[in-house]
């Protein structure tokens, strides 16, 4: 099962700059709320990042 989280960044995507948004049951939907919501500007960009939940794995 995975979950989307929508981030607003600047321009160069540091993780510094995220600024979380939701998070969303696909990756459409948070597209869709990154749009209506006006997150797409000229010195900003939208990251939407997949999460994998109930999964155990060694790295």
């Amino acid at each position: 099962m995975s979950i989307f989280l929508l981030f607003q960044t600047d321009n160069w995507k540091s993780r510094a700059s995220r600024v979380f948004f939701g998070a969303f049951d696909s990756r459409n939907k948070a597209i869709d709320f990154a749009k209506y919501n006006d997150l797409y500007c000229h010195n900003s960009e939208v990251v939407v990042v997949e999460v994998v939940l109930n999964q155990f794995g060694e790295i």
